[in-house]
């Protein structure tokens, strides 16, 4: 998975990030491996070959993989606080052939299961035209510094 996301991190981010951005974005983005320990996290291959990832989380932190600053485990409340749509990735050969879209309506679905009424993500530039698509509205865009960088970052929102 590792690869998976070095390569989708590497490439599709490429029209919207500069060098050092996408240098910055491998430290503040990855696996959290407390979505594959919760079981929220999906993964899709084609042919044997690993084609996409991505998970969900009952979980506070919004995003960011194991190596990042700032993560909180503690527990979200499904009556007053949204799933966080976490940890998608799409290897390039296989983009734009639904496995993002497979991916997120998993994710919708088993967070919609426990209870929660809505889902929060932090989409990164490549990854907003999937979200918006799948019914996500923009929230509030911030930078994100924490890996040398600036790195933009686009919060949304969507009603499950």
């Amino acid at each position: 998975m590792i690869a998976l996301m070095d390569a989708a991190i590497s490439e599709l981010q490429k029209p919207f990030l500069d060098d050092e951005q996408i240098r910055s974005s491998r430290a503040i983005m990855g696996l959290d491996t407390q979505l594959v320990d919760d079981g929220t996290y999906f993964v899709v291959e084609h042919d044997g070959v690993l084609a996409g990832c991505g998970g969900w989380s009952r979980r506070t932190t919004m995003y960011g993989g194991d190596q990042s600053p700032g993560r909180n485990a503690a527990l979200l409340d499904p009556a007053t606080d949204a799933a966080r749509i976490r940890a998608m990735y799409t290897h390039p050969d296989f983009v734009r052939r639904g496995v993002g879209r497979l991916i997120l309506s998993l994710c919708e679905r088993a967070a919609k299961a426990e209870g929660f009424r809505r889902a929060d993500l932090a989409a990164t530039m490549a990854g907003e035209p999937l979200y918006r698509a799948c019914g996500y509205q923009p929230a509030e865009k911030f930078v994100d510094d924490r890996g040398g960088a600036p790195v933009p970052i686009l919060m949304m929102s969507k009603t499950l």
